[in-house]
């Protein structure tokens, strides 16, 4: 049997204070989270957005102890993951491919190949494929291979999605059940389950399927509850994480809290569906944040259910999906990289002028604007950003 190996895709996080401002950089330089019509302005707005993040990110940062454990975690994940497929009598070592910091995916392939790995299991710790995280890992994943020829050598199988994979669903559904069943009145407890939102423009315009693989999860995982617990709890949906102005997919998670709790709800069990590491979106976010709201508005009883980590269960349907990987039909790297064909290529064919919803003449418009303007305001040394205190 040939050497496999399993290549875990994250996001990745800073690990210390000082590395969030080369973080943002990272992450704003892509532009599948920017999308600009001309790329030449992509790395000199990333830089100017970082600058003016880094500040606020810090203090998240330096609330949840100084860095994102997601690395840590990751790599747990990877060694269990490992341990668990060779008690499989699968020859696999796992490794970690972060995509905006360290290991950077570039280590990673290097590692593979001085392995001499012959084989390639993809697999993103992102359950619900979205053109910003899955899609754009594996076409990162291909633009390595078109300049690395022994890289292209390797036999390489990709898993696209696997919101529906058993481990997962059956894991999810245990931690919340849990979570439940720890509140005073369970059958009264209200379950809200908040994923990491994109743009609304990518789904609506661009065909991203996330939102309707989040949705579709979320069902899922309610059926296995109800079948466990013999009874039925209210629930909703949100979205969190927005970054400017452009509207993402709603409702957003804030304004969830505020209603539920308008309504005289007191029981509230809160769910990361789309995380399946703790990191700064469940540390921060959802723990303080969140948290903050529920209460202010007369949530008495706030329970997040932790995010997956190394759950016994969530690594076994991992190890799941991999066998079946290497077991089933092929997925390409190609085709786990397709955007979907209503998504244009960078840089676009032409300029697009006038006011509309597409995500690539809005942000591109805005985001050349705001660059210009603060370019012409470092130049003169004042202007509203240094009114506001950001310069």
């Amino acid at each position: 049997m040939s050497r496999v190996g399993v290549l875990l895709m994250n996001l990745g996080g800073p690990e210390r204070i000082k590395d969030v401002g080369p973080f943002l950089y990272n992450l704003f330089s892509d532009p599948e989270i920017i999308r600009l019509p001309i790329p030449i302005f992509q790395k000199p707005l990333a830089w100017f957005i970082s600058m003016l993040r880094s500040s606020k990110s810090q203090k998240a940062y330096q609330a949840i102890g100084g860095g994102s454990p997601l690395r840590r975690i990751t790599e747990q994940q990877a060694r269990e993951l490992q341990s668990e497929l060779r008690k499989r009598g699968i020859d696999a070592t796992s490794y970690v491919a972060m995509r905006y910091w360290h290991p950077f995916t570039e280590s990673a392939v290097e590692d593979l190949k001085a392995d001499n790995i012959s084989e390639v299991v993809v697999l993103p710790l992102y359950p619900h494929f979205s053109i910003s995280t899955s899609g754009s890992s594996f076409r990162e994943l291909r633009r390595l291979i078109e300049v690395d020829d022994a890289f292209r050598k390797i036999s390489i199988r990709c898993i696209r999605s696997w919101f529906d994979n058993d481990g997962y669903i059956n894991s999810m559904a245990e931690l919340i059940k849990n979570e439940i069943s720890a509140c005073d009145s369970p059958e009264n407890a209200h379950i809200c389950f908040t994923a990491h939102g994109v743009p609304k423009s990518y789904v609506e315009e661009a065909g991203d399927p996330y939102r309707d693989e989040i949705e579709d999860c979320s069902l899922l995982i309610i059926d296995k509850i109800e079948q466990s617990l013999g009874f039925s709890n209210s629930y909703t949906l949100s979205y969190q994480s927005r970054v400017g102005p452009e509207e993402w997919l709603q409702p957003y998670t804030e304004n969830v809290l505020e209603e539920l709790g308008a309504k005289g709800l007191s029981e509230l069990v809160v769910v990361p569906i789309s995380f399946v590491s703790e990191h700064i979106e469940t540390l921060q976010e959802i723990d303080i944040e969140y948290k903050e709201i529920a209460i202010k508005n007369g949530i008495k009883n706030f329970r997040r259910v932790k995010a997956l980590d190394t759950n016994p269960l969530f690594i076994k349907g991992l190890a799941d999906l991999v066998a079946n990987c290497l077991d089933g039909p092929e997925i390409s790297l190609d085709d786990a990289a397709k955007l979907p064909d209503k998504v244009k290529l960078y840089p676009q064919e032409k300029w697009q002028w006038g006011w509309n919803n597409s995500a690539e003449v809005w942000n591109g418009r805005v985001a050349m604007f705001v660059f210009v303007v603060c370019f012409l305001e470092l130049i003169i040394g004042n202007g509203p950003l240094h009114y506001l205190g950001l310069l």
